[in-house]
């Protein structure tokens, strides 16, 4: 608004007044004009969260679930850091990559398969030579081999036991025993299954994900009518057998200085809450390994809470070490905990895949810093020992872990702690102790992927079975998970390892050893 001088009182107090209600209205527009900026960047914050997240679900949705990265596994400079942190905002370069591709090669079908020899000669009139009209001789031959499928048989092994009395007996009156071959034992009495049935159908369902629906069209087929229900029973009472096995497994697993932990969701229909858990504990390897001394166990706990008192309850005092993701209810246990450095590049990896396509930033740094931890430790895998191996470790990692640290420090003060990439900061320095347990013994895994990985498969068969009727059920499947996979990881094929403890359970009595059953111990024939 223009002011005219004749509108300007003459006076000095009245001047100062006026003059002072002018800076007030100006005061009051900076003020105004501030709240808008702060609702502005407010907004801008809440826009780039939301925007995120859009762009990490559209990624689960339809990209790749793997986290493996170019140059997984290679270490690199410290210079390569600060080359990212400068192009964080760069536009991505192309390259022409060449490479040699090596040619298939079918490999040869196993030899001590039975084989069927199918000789295609040539007719007798083509043994003619069509020159000279003289007799041809074999000068060599070509072979190839077909792969023969031959389906599933059943038959009935029917058991015939005589009886024997004495006619003597019968003629004066007296008392006729009777002699009788006794049964031989049987996991189920009086039942038609036999232990190659019954390892078929827990195999089909627990390690090949076949629920019992589809096994029971699969016998009609065959015209045999077996339900569900019965199958459903015959597996319940074969977990009662293995029991013991189990528990023996259990005792095992708790004598080890290192345990892996992890849990999933379980539908339960018939329970008071139906979202209930699968527990899994695991020690060793996926595979057998001579050159590790831990047992290969993997062990499957039904539970219907997530609270921290089931872990309590199944380690029964554990104070060992315990390799386990940032779930807050480990801290329960008296075990010292390990973190897991693949949930900590997780993390990151949501924050990278929620930021725009061919941009780099922080994520990817730290993504860098945590590659470098895995390329050590591939490095130290390739030691001749133990001993050199976390030499190695003890060695390298101190410095990275103490530049990753510094750096994570600096960027949570310039990163909002509400963004993806804030919480992955975050998450780091809070597990930051746990995360760094790795280094004070060999044992310890740099992750717990081996409790992922040892859960994968009770995961693929949910998404076929998609839920458990009862609890006692789903502690049977727990049971039969965690025997399969154990056996699996010591080498051993679960339908044959089933048979065998099949055909010797019903033979042992209640406090029997079954040290001689042990999946690092038995001989399968």
């Amino acid at each position: 608004m223009k002011i005219r001088s004749e509108d300007l009182p003459n006076d000095i107090d009245s001047l100062k007044a006026k003059l002072l209600e002018q800076a007030l209205l100006l005061d009051e527009k900076d003020s105004l004009l501030g709240k808008k900026d702060i609702l502005l960047a407010q907004w801008q914050s809440k826009y780039q969260l939301i925007l995120e997240q859009w762009r990490l679900a559209q990624q689960k949705q339809f990209g790749k679930s793997s986290e493996v990265s170019p140059g997984q596994g290679e270490l690199f400079d410290e210079s390569a850091i600060e080359a990212a942190e400068a192009l964080t905002d760069a536009e991505p370069e192309t390259q022409t990559i060449s490479y040699t591709r090596a040619k298939p090669k079918r490999k040869p079908l196993p030899k001590d398969l039975p084989r069927e020899i199918v000789v295609l000669d040539a007719a007798e009139s083509d043994k003619v030579c069509s020159c000279c009209q003289g007799a041809l001789h074999c000068i060599g031959e070509d072979r190839s081999e077909k792969l023969e499928f031959i389906p599933a048989q059943l038959k009935v092994i029917e058991t015939v036991r005589p009886k024997y009395a004495c006619r003597e007996c019968e003629k004066t009156g007296t008392q006729n025993a009777i002699k009788q071959a006794a049964m031989p034992p049987s996991i189920i009495p009086k039942g038609i299954a036999t232990p190659s049935l019954l390892s078929q159908i827990i195999t089909g369902k627990f390690q090949y994900s076949l629920p019992l629906y589809r096994q029971e069209t699969l016998f009609k087929q065959y015209g045999i009518e077996l339900s569900r229900r019965t199958m459903s029973d015959w597996m319940k009472k074969c977990a009662d057998a293995l029991e013991p096995l189990y528990e023996r497994l259990h005792q095992e697993l708790l004598k080890q200085s290192v345990i892996q932990a992890d849990e999933t969701t379980l539908n339960v229909i018939k329970e008071a809450r139906s979202k209930c858990y699968m527990w899994v504990y695991c020690t060793g390897n996926d595979a057998p390994d001579k050159h590790n001394p831990i047992p290969n166990i993997v062990l499957y706990d039904y539970q219907p809470t997530r609270s921290g008192q089931c872990a309590v309850d199944f380690l029964q005092g554990f104070d060992g070490y315990l390799n386990v993701d940032g779930y807050q209810a480990y801290e329960s246990t008296q075990a010292t905990l390990a973190g897991c450095w693949a949930h900590a590049r997780r993390k990151f990896i949501e924050a990278e895949k929620g930021m725009p396509k061919g941009k780099s930033g922080k994520a990817t740094i730290a993504i860098s810093y945590i590659k470098k931890l895995y390329a050590i430790e591939t490095l130290a895998q390739q030691a001749d020992n133990a001993e050199a191996a976390f030499k190695i470790r003890q060695e390298q990692v101190p410095e990275v872990l103490a530049n990753y640290k510094a750096w994570l420090e600096k960027s949570a003060q310039q990163v909002p702690p509400k963004s993806l990439l804030g919480k992955a900061i975050q998450y780091n320095l809070n597990q930051w102790d746990k995360l760094s347990v790795y280094l004070t013994d060999w044992r310890i895994n740099i992750d717990n992927n081996r409790a992922e990985r040892a859960i994968k498969p009770f995961v693929i068969g949910r998404k076929n079975w998609l839920f458990a009727n009862t609890g006692s059920g789903a502690k049977s499947s727990a049971m039969l998970y965690s025997i399969i996979e154990t056996a699996k990881a010591n080498g051993l094929i679960p339908y044959d390892y089933l048979v065998r403890l099949f055909e010797e359970l019903p033979r042992r009595k209640e406090n029997d050893d079954m040290d001689d059953l042990l999946p690092w111990n038995i001989r399968l024939t």
